[in-house]
């Protein structure tokens, strides 16, 4: 079953630091404790010009960067059993239905150009994608999924839809899901807009 957003997201399993008690005697993924990394901000003004003892920004922080290490061990998971490992999946997803350059992958993967050029190459050597001419800029190439890539991300699907079937379930049903991305979208849009040295 696909929902519509299963190739897209996941998430990891966590080791047993990360897990506690819950009340119907399942284990479940707990962040570390808050000391476990330094406090970015501890004050900032508010819009009256006082001091408020605050902790959003590295409670959101460590909350993405958590989140984002046990995407990637659950990607690595899915996508591992097919031959790939979870870069290579992301770059692979990013053009299996429409061919981007380099850059423009970057852009979307919130990565540097360098790292997923080393990607590209890789998957350009296995044959599971290929570079053809860009008509809109002759230096910059397409890169595109070849028909081995794309029959290897539909082998991964199956695994996806039912990692997406398991979080809709814990976060309500798929618009619980969908409130989420929202959430990470505007979060991850706020930050490029107030850090633009955050931008790949």
């Amino acid at each position: 079953m696909d929902t519509g957003f299963g190739q897209r997201y996941g998430a990891a399993t966590c080791g047993r630091n990360h897990r506690g008690p819950r009340t119907d005697g399942r284990s479940v993924c707990r962040l570390p404790a808050e000391g476990a990394v330094l406090r970015v901000a501890n004050y900032c003004e508010d819009a009256r010009g006082g001091v408020t003892s605050v902790d959003a920004l590295s409670r959101s922080a460590l909350a993405v960067l958590h989140l984002n290490g046990r995407f990637t061990a659950e990607l690595n998971r899915l996508t591992l059993a097919h031959g790939l490992s979870a870069a290579q999946w992301q770059v692979l997803n990013t053009i299996g239905t429409e061919p981007r350059p380099v850059s423009a992958v970057a852009r979307l993967l919130g990565v540097t150009r360098q790292s997923v050029q080393r990607t590209s190459d890789v998957l350009v050597s296995r044959k599971l994608a290929a570079y053809r001419d860009n008509p809109a800029h002759r230096r910059a190439k397409l890169l595109e999924a070849t028909d081995g890539g794309r029959a290897v991300l539909h082998g991964i699907e199956p695994g996806q839809a039912e990692l997406t079937r398991r979080l809709c379930g814990e976060l309500g049903g798929e618009d619980g899901f969908r409130k989420i991305i929202e959430v990470l979208g505007e979060l991850s849009r706020a930050l490029c807009a107030v850090a633009p040295q955050a931008r790949s």
